[in-house]
């Protein structure tokens, strides 16, 4: 298993600011990102699950005013920031893909399981 550096994690900040960075997923390059809620780190691709669009408004935006959800941009879609379940909008009960992120001495990492970085 392989980890690779995101952020330090003093760059997230509860229901604030997101990172952004790239998994390889099947040879692809995806675009991904890492949010802080709840005092834990999560992290998924940013892809909407209504249309392939990502979800920031401007970058690195991912939460609503409230900080509580995440929204997508183009359609209002919330998603549960712990999870990435669907709750209300156009995605319609499909979920945001997580992928497998730690935390540990002052980093988050992306953590690479088998020849895919995504987590399932």
């Amino acid at each position: 298993m392989k980890q690779h550096l995101i952020c330090a994690s003093d760059q997230l900040v509860d229901g604030g600011h997101g990172v952004r960075f790239t998994v390889d997923r099947h040879g692809v390059a995806e675009p991904a990102f890492a949010v802080r809620f709840r005092g834990r780190v999560h992290a998924f691709l940013n892809r909407c699950a209504h249309v392939p669009v990502e979800l920031d408004w401007q970058q690195g935006e991912f939460f609503d005013h409230s900080g509580l959800y995440l929204i997508c941009a183009t359609h209002g879609a919330l998603y549960a920031p712990e999870s990435g379940r669907c709750l209300g909008g156009r995605c319609n009960g499909k979920g945001l893909a997580a992928v497998s992120v730690s935390e540990r001495e002052g980093s988050v990492f992306l953590i690479e399981e088998g020849g895919d970085s995504v987590g399932q």
